[in-house]
């Protein structure tokens, strides 16, 4: 079962939130070293626990198959050796980069004599809400471990026995390391107040990330006393310019599509200058057809495709749908800035990106387009802690305060303010 312990929901929060609390004050003074053995003997213990850890997710997959879950929930949900490797791998990573924890960002000396500077601090205790994918319980254990942050986990009822049999391994760790037992906290009872007693732990919980879809970030923000960073949803697009090279073009589309298409970064809207269709997308939408990719098109681009059976007309809810599938919206329009405006009314400020050879058009693109991640000849699916040098991350922040993009090792930590003076008193 999902709790052993029959506590009400609101119970278990609070108490798991304040043995993060007392957890969190030992964490933030423990050394680089010790906090750099116990992530890699978290990735070895992937390994070595795999059979435990992938029985577990069996389980989960079972119950999925049985629900009827769409395929991309339960792609997310899957764990296999590679991926486990994998997660290990970013485990590892997280040991080897720079600690923030107590660096100095800048420190000056002002007229008054004081030296004046700020450094890096752990936000504290944070609450995270995530859906169907147990890597994110060590993802964000991993991170929050490094940066001195100790974490209240509530993932989705989906990867429940992925996420105790997990948890469990990190819960040895931690112990045989010596780091406190609460530094990393899983709300085990799959009820749903759980989420809401998490979002309302003022004064236990700094903040709360919500890790999923639209759905699950707008409950949190509405709901939530405690102050929330969002993340995750994302509706992407790519857009193909006049001046294009078409065999980039095709290679770029078909990978933000097509190779994890459950992904929040996966191409969502292919837009197309008119000019440009007719070379580009009748040889891009027949690959596309093999990899079994729906295209919902506008007349434009239907017109390009006719007697395609995986050709479909577009209705207004497909822009700015983020599908999480084997479907993609597309669209022609006629010059740059249709493409911009489509992009504003439509995107999500996850992750856009352009394909030309205009360096011009392409320098456009990047200081106009509001969003966290704006890309020129490349994959939306590289928006990625990993993939970005970071490690693994949180979650994509599709917000501007406090972080923006990945969520990674800098971006879960504050600063203060420290002051040195010599007897200084103020006039």
């Amino acid at each position: 079962m999902a709790t052993t312990m029959r506590i009400d929901a609101a119970t278990e929060v609070r108490t798991k939130a304040q043995a993060a609390r007392r957890a969190a004050r030992v964490l933030a003074q423990t050394p680089t070293a010790m906090k750099n053995q116990a992530l890699r003997a978290v990735a070895e213990a992937l390994s070595e626990q795999q059979d435990e850890i992938l029985a577990a997710n069996k389980e989960d997959l079972a119950a999925a198959t049985a629900a009827g879950l769409p395929a991309y929930t339960q792609d997310r949900l899957l764990l296999n050796p590679a991926r486990l490797e994998a997660i290990a791998a970013d485990v590892r990573d997280v040991a080897a980069l720079p600690d923030p924890v107590g660096e100095v960002i800048e420190m000056r000396t002002v007229e008054s004599g004081i030296q004046v500077g700020r450094q890096r601090v752990p936000l504290g205790v944070i609450g995270v809400v995530y859906e169907a994918r147990p890597n994110v319980t060590i993802d964000i254990a991993s991170l929050a471990v490094k940066s001195g942050n100790a974490v209240v986990l509530r993932g989705g009822s989906d990867a429940i026995h992925s996420n105790l049999a997990l948890a469990r391994v990190l819960g040895r760790v931690m112990t045989e390391v010596g780091l406190p037992a609460g530094v990393v906290q899983l709300i085990e009872t799959t009820d749903r107040q759980s989420v809401t007693a998490l979002l309302r732990a003022r004064g236990l919980i700094d903040v709360v990330i919500p890790r999923g879809g639209a759905d699950l970030i707008n409950f949190c923000v509405e709901h939530a006393t405690v102050p929330v960073i969002e993340t995750g949803a994302g509706v992407c697009h790519t857009y193909v310019d006049a001046d294009a090279d078409t065999e980039k073009a095709r290679k770029v589309t078909f990978n933000a599509k097509v190779r994890r298409p459950s992904i929040c970064n996966a191409l969502d809207t292919l837009l197309i200058h008119e000019a440009i269709a007719p070379r580009l997308l009748p040889t891009l939408a027949d690959e596309l057809h093999g990899a079994n990719v729906e295209l919902r098109c506008d007349p434009g681009a239907a017109a390009l495709l006719a007697n395609r059976p995986h050709v479909k007309a577009a209705s207004e809810s497909d822009y700015g749908t983020e599908f999480l599938d084997y479907i993609m919206a597309v669209k022609l329009v006629p010059d740059f800035e249709a493409a911009l405006d489509h992009i504003a009314h439509y995107g999500s400020g996850h992750s856009e990106a352009i394909i030309t050879e205009n360096y011009t058009t392409g320098q456009r693109f990047i200081n106009e387009v509001d969003a966290a991640a704006v890309y020129l000849n490349a994959s939306t699916q590289f928006t990625d802690g990993a993939q970005f040098g970071l490690g693994a991350e949180v979650g994509i922040s599709t917000q501007k305060l406090h972080a923006r993009g990945p969520m990674a090792l800098g971006e879960m930590t504050t600063y203060k303010w420290i002051i040195y003076g010599n007897g200084h008193t103020r006039p």
